[in-house]
């Protein structure tokens, strides 16, 4: 059993994963921390052995939590101290665990335009930070000034923009620093003309996607010429159920780059069913499939 330091938030040991997670799949932490604040965070990875494996759980929407469960300490940044969003001028400044859609609405109330295309991103703030999130033509690279998180060793550092040097779904920045708060800048507009942006998003990935069901988002990321729901669909995926160890996981029949658990399935079916499809895509067509959602944890 791992030695866990004295904190002030919530430290469970031996904490069910699944319903953090969208897809409501996956096996335990051996910790799990939710800390009060930024400095409960900090002292608590300033004294933690610098061998446990540290992982960063925000809501769950992009990820897939292996069945056996995920070694060391998941940190999951949630509750009110974390999600935080002010705004001053054309400026918007939100907490890691602040949820997209609310920034942009945030962001609409104030009458700061740029952010609406949060509102199709079913993430949180500290997630679109690590992936240069993005939708409907903008991405987080566009409007992001600045952001600050921890370390591993528990040390604030302080990013700007083009310090991530961001690309497609990719950032430079090291994988393990926990985000903390970020500063993005719009342009100013009416509120009403923004609001209506937002809602014509929300009212697209209705009817596109399947929101409701217990999904990943994006499967795959989109490769360079090619859209990864056309490579999926002509390769005849779209509503096919995977069924190879019993339980079961299908591409959606509304959008063919969502994976959605329709029942009973476990990780290790829905991460074998985007396997298989890698697979197959790259027999028929060439072009080899990448994962956007981010698999944690150990193998069943």
């Amino acid at each position: 059993m791992i030695a866990l330091p004295e904190v002030r938030g919530k430290l469970l040991r031996n904490e069910p994963l699944a319903p953090y997670t969208w897809f409501r799949v996956g096996g335990a932490a051996e910790a799990l921390f939710i800390p009060a604040d930024a400095e409960d965070l900090a002292d608590f990875l300033k004294t933690l052995d610098s061998a446990v494996p540290v992982t960063v759980l925000g809501v769950g929407s992009n990820v897939i939590v292996r069945d056996g469960g995920v070694e060391g300490v998941v940190i999951r940044l949630a509750g009110r101290p974390w999600a935080q969003i002010t705004t001053d001028g054309d400026a918007v400044t939100a907490g890691a665990g602040a949820l997209d859609s609310m920034v942009a609405k945030a962001s609409a109330k104030a009458g700061i335009a740029g952010l609406e295309f949060y509102a199709g991103i079913p993430g949180t703030i500290g997630g679109a930070l690590t992936m240069n999130a993005g939708c409907y033509g903008s991405e987080t690279k566009d409007v992001l000034v600045s952001a600050w998180g921890l370390t591993r060793a528990g040390e604030r550092v302080d990013y700007a923009l083009a310090d991530f040097g961001y690309t497609y779904r990719h950032s430079r920045a090291p994988a393990d620093i926990i985000w903390i708060e970020a500063t993005y800048r719009g342009t100013t507009d009416e509120p009403e003309a923004v609001a209506a942006r937002i809602s014509e998003i929300t009212g697209r990935r209705e009817t596109t996607q399947p929101i409701r069901e217990k999904t990943g988002g994006s499967t795959f990321k989109n490769p360079e010429g090619h859209s990864s729901w056309k490579l999926v669909d002509e390769a005849g995926w779209r509503g096919k159920l995977h069924a190879e160890n019993g339980g079961g996981a299908m591409f959606s029949e509304l959008h063919s780059n969502f994976m959605i658990n329709p029942g009973e399935a476990t990780a290790a079916d829905i991460e074998g069913l985007g396997e298989a499809v890698r697979a197959d895509v790259l027999a028929k067509t060439g072009v080899q499939l990448e994962w956007e959602i981010k698999r944690i944890g150990r193998a069943g």
